[in-house]
């Protein structure tokens, strides 16, 4: 029995040991950091008794997000702070949200929540200097590099097509010397504004809304711009283009003999082109869009090179930009033996897939020279004094091709407007436009296509780089008819009469980034 006893203390002792030492922690070592957990109810209630920064448009005065104080609220202040949302589902791919009860931030506004958010200062005062004095929180103001006109373009082109067209898709605009975002929508979108509703209830059936599959199968919560790829289809092969010029010069004559078909010796199925016979050196074939002819040249240039090229231009890696989930572009890696499987990836289908973002970084590094700038969306960030904080320094994210390899690809792409595949679309001469347009089938069960539309204007000064994508269209669609009307529009929208030069004829300007030469 004493032994029973003696056990029982020692457990005793131990337990009322264990509890001492978590008083400790709790009260001594964790003290801090649970005091300013945003999981404290006391932190919580206090973020949303403050007003976030606001985030601007590039023009400095369209409001994207800003915070408005509303009353009666649910917490015990008399007075807080919801976000508000003054342009809707417009922006929403790129602001995202700051949910005030469940749902957390995404977009911009997780992105930059450390500078929205009020957060502390340095000693603004002698006495705050000498003393210690803790300054007033602050918040900051962020700056985006979204045009609003050309925002408002690619949307009303994206969700204007016409009766019968899935509207699902995305724009995507970049500045190719800096990298700028200068648009960048997504259809299916969201009002934001549903997800910062003060009501749980409210708010819980927002998400559950938002979070459902569309008729096209996507979330509009997800962004297409930047949360889905596809495959690329033919403009993969401004890629492939650019791999011969650049990677592997001793084809960059290469002439196919014009045929409708190409065998392969390790597949029963040739590869065809609907369009009927085509060849010739990539002068002809890129404009004509020549199938067997791309997937022939992609078996020459191999499958190291073939990868090596997609890697400069942004494949296999998250483009750096600054917006969380974006997904990343991919160039599979193929079998040594398959030359069938190289052929198609060469034209952009089999297993390579594509975000609108990652190809409107392969046109504007063809547009900059070869030099692929990091896309940004940030320009400045302000703090509540107005006082700046900071500016956006471009930054070269990798030298894709040589100047001269770009300027080649670029004239390729100008024949695709002139008598290629885009040459119905209608594009003005004074834009002097340089695209490519694609058309990946998906499994034939499913008996759809990804239209795509990339480019950039002027070909002799690019100011614009665009992407377009309209996916889960009708097997009888193509690029040029689907995505080309929405690029026409925007470039035009971007590039009014009047604001380049009308001569195609000009000497090519190269664009001032750091890698040039």
């Amino acid at each position: 029995m004493r032994r029973r006893i003696r056990w029982l203390g020692v457990f005793m002792v131990l337990c009322f040991g264990l509890i001492a030492v978590q008083l400790v922690n709790i009260q001594f070592v964790k003290a801090h950091q649970l005091a300013n957990s945003p999981d404290n109810p006391r932190i919580a209630v206090l973020k949303y008794d403050n007003p976030r920064g606001t985030i601007y448009a590039a023009d400095g005065t369209t409001v994207l997000a800003q915070s408005v104080a509303t009353s009666p609220g649910p917490y015990k202040y008399p007075f807080h702070y919801i976000r508000q949302y003054p342009q809707g589902p417009l922006y929403a791919g790129i602001t995202g949200y700051d949910s005030p009860l469940y749902y957390g931030a995404a977009g911009i506004e997780e992105e930059y929540n450390s500078e929205l958010s009020a957060h502390s200062q340095g000693a603004q005062t002698l006495s705050q200097l000498i003393f210690g004095e803790k300054a007033p929180s602050i918040t900051d103001d962020v700056t985006l590099t979204v045009q609003p006109s050309l925002q408002q373009a690619a949307w009303n082109a994206l969700t204007t097509l016409p009766p019968g067209v899935n509207k699902d898709g995305a724009v995507v605009v970049l500045q190719p010397s800096t990298g700028d975002v200068e648009a960048m929508v997504s259809n299916p979108a969201y009002d934001p504004n549903a997800l910062v509703n003060p009501n749980l209830a409210a708010e819980h059936l927002a998400y559950f809304s938002y979070n459902t599959k569309d008729h096209e199968g996507f979330f509009p919560l997800q962004p297409i711009a930047t949360g889905y790829s596809f495959a690329p289809g033919s403009t993969f092969k401004v890629i492939t283009s650019t791999a011969a010029y650049n990677l592997a010069p001793a084809l960059a004559n290469f002439d196919y003999p014009v045929q409708q078909c190409q065998k392969f010796t390790d597949s029963n199925v040739p590869l065809c082109d609907q369009g009927g016979a085509c060849g010739g050196t990539m002068t002809s074939m890129l404009p004509a869009s020549c199938d067997p002819g791309y997937g022939e040249l992609g078996v020459q240039e191999g499958a190291p090179v073939l990868e090596k090229q997609a890697k400069l231009f942004g494949y296999n890696a998250t483009p750096g930009i600054d917006l969380p989930g974006v997904v990343t572009s991919v160039f599979p890696t193929l079998p040594t033996n398959s030359d069938a499987l190289l052929a198609y990836s060469a034209i952009g289908q089999y297993n390579v897939a594509a975000t609108a973002l990652q190809n409107a970084m392969v046109a504007s590094g063809i547009a900059d020279g070869g030099v692929v700038m990091t896309p940004h969306l940030m320009a400045q960030i302000h703090n509540s004094q107005g006082d700046l904080v900071e500016t956006y320094t471009p930054k070269p994210l990798s030298r894709a091709a040589t100047p001269q390899a770009a300027t080649q690809v670029t004239a390729l792409m100008e024949g695709v407007v002139k008598d290629g595949t885009a040459s119905g679309v209608g594009f003005p001469s004074y834009l002097c436009a340089a695209v490519k347009t694609g058309t990946a089938q998906t499994t034939p069960s499913q008996h759809v296509t990804e239209t795509w539309m990339i480019g950039f204007a002027p070909a002799n000064n690019p100011q614009v780089a665009v992407a377009v994508v309209v996916p889960e269209q009708s097997i009888a669609s193509d690029g040029a008819s689907v995505a080309g009307p929405i690029m026409k529009a925007v470039l035009e929208a971007a590039l009014p009469p009047g604001s380049i030069s009308s001569s195609c004829a000009l000497p090519r300007t190269a664009a001032p980034s750091a890698l040039h030469g």
